[in-house]
């Protein structure tokens, strides 16, 4: 099975996409390389497709899709750095997150994504959950 690194910078709550000329959207990462770690790989792929520049990398999970298991990451990014089209990759730009149900995108991108914002709205409810309770609300 192929290792991947996967990228997933989120902004704004919008998402950071990127595609080859002629290709579908997808995260940004790529191949991890023979003696690299997966986290050096997500460092990488993610400067020379984007131009960007992780402040801090954090492991999210694997994702299995198809042959490939993707190492997947979220990468915080300076606020005011503008991600540029680098490499192979023809355009990158951030979509909000119910924008990308509707493009063209691999399963695995479509699928990690969904994966993500479904956590994060977990947390949300179980963060409020707690303020209510500390304030003798009741939950609706």
């Amino acid at each position: 099975m192929k290792e991947r690194a996967t990228v997933l910078c989120v902004r704004d709550d919008r998402i950071l996409l990127v595609a080859r000329l002629r290709s579908r959207w997808a995260l940004p990462g790529g191949r991890i390389r023979r003696g690299e770690a997966p986290h050096e790989a997500a460092l990488r792929e993610l400067e020379e497709e984007t131009t960007l520049v992780a402040t801090e990398l954090t492991y999210l999970f694997q994702f299995s899709g198809f042959n490939t298991l993707h190492h997947v990451f979220f990468a915080d990014v300076a606020h005011h750095s503008v991600a540029q089209a680098s490499n192979e990759i023809a355009r990158c730009k951030w979509f909000a997150p119910v924008k990308i149900r509707t493009l063209s995108t691999s399963i695995p991108t479509t699928e990690i994504v969904e994966l993500l914002f479904r956590h994060m709205a977990a947390v949300k409810h179980d963060a409020l959950q707690q303020i209510l309770e500390q304030v003798g609300a009741e939950p609706s």
